[in-house]
């Protein structure tokens, strides 16, 4: 008799959402897993990201728990930017879920108790959703502004001061930054901006002075004093729904984003039966 598989809801289409999603399917078999999101690649704030493997600080967040999500992800990245699959390791995350039987959906989901009797557990990454969803108001947004520019020449990433100035060559084009701006909630991209941002690397790299911008782009960083990732049960007319939480990562989701996901997967072993207790359906 086939087992039933735990129906698992990953709230959030972006980089933290699909890396805790392949990391379930990769370590607990047993659960079958639903991406649901309003927007995927690359229409999402991570895609926005310059995406620079450096550590950020949450301080009301153990700084040993910081560390140890900070090598975990930089070892897992590591391995990756030495294998073959490097230049396509963005696109494995989706590939990836899927392969492991799990799907996408995209829609909003506007409350999260509709999700209730459909999935067994909701995995919420869905960063600054967090405040509708569930009443945080405690994640606010940092906008960032950011230019692609066409310069195939540049070759060296350069960062400047407290990292507000930076130039990062990627695969296909060279992204320029940037800007923090707290509590802004506008993702349209600012003419003022967009000037300041050349100007600054233009006098760190004078060859970008007759650059051509191919795009701005804007992201709204969901940021929180400390990362929440726990267990949630909440409770509604008689009815309950467990969550485990996996969001506030800011500008440093690229940093510790492996090391979240692996603790998400352990919290949601705790929270789901084992195997051998799954309960199976009746053919009668």
């Amino acid at each position: 008799m086939p087992v039933e598989k735990i129906k698992v809801a990953v709230i959030g289409g972006g980089l933290v959402g699909l890396s805790t999603a392949l990391c379930i399917t990769e370590s607990l078999p047993q659960c079958t897993i639903t991406v649901i999101s309003e927007e995927f690649s690359p229409n999402t704030t991570s895609d926005v990201a310059a995406g620079c493997l450096i550590p950020h600080s949450y301080p009301d967040t153990s700084l040993d728990q910081q560390k140890s999500w900070f090598k975990e992800t930089f070892d897992y990245l590591f391995k990756i930017a030495n294998s073959s699959e490097a230049g396509e390791a963005g696109i494995h995350l989706i590939s990836g879920i899927k392969s492991n039987g799990g799907y996408l959906e995209r829609r909003k989901i506007n409350n999260v108790w509709d999700l209730h009797g459909i999935y067994d557990v909701v995995v919420n990454c869905s960063g600054l959703g967090s405040r509708h969803l569930f009443g945080d108001h405690s994640i606010y947004p940092v906008k960032g502004q950011v230019l692609e520019v066409n310069a195939p020449w540049i070759k060296h990433f350069i960062r400047d001061g407290d990292g507000n100035t930076y130039i990062y060559p990627g695969i296909s084009c060279v992204t320029l930054g940037g800007t923090r701006q707290n509590g802004v909630w506008s993702n349209l991209p600012n003419e003022q901006a967009s000037k300041g941002i050349l100007d600054r690397c233009c006098h760190l790299e004078p060859s970008l002075c007759e650059v051509s911008v191919i795009q701005e782009k804007v992201g709204l960083r969901p940021t929180r004093s400390a990362l929440r990732i726990e267990k949630d049960i909440l409770i509604k007319n008689g009815k309950q729904l467990t969550v485990v939480h996996n969001y506030g990562h800011g500008g440093g989701g690229y940093s510790i984003h492996w090391g979240t996901a692996r603790k998400v997967s352990k919290l949601l072993q705790e929270v789901i039966p084992l195997p051998h207790n799954v309960y199976t359906k009746s053919k009668l």
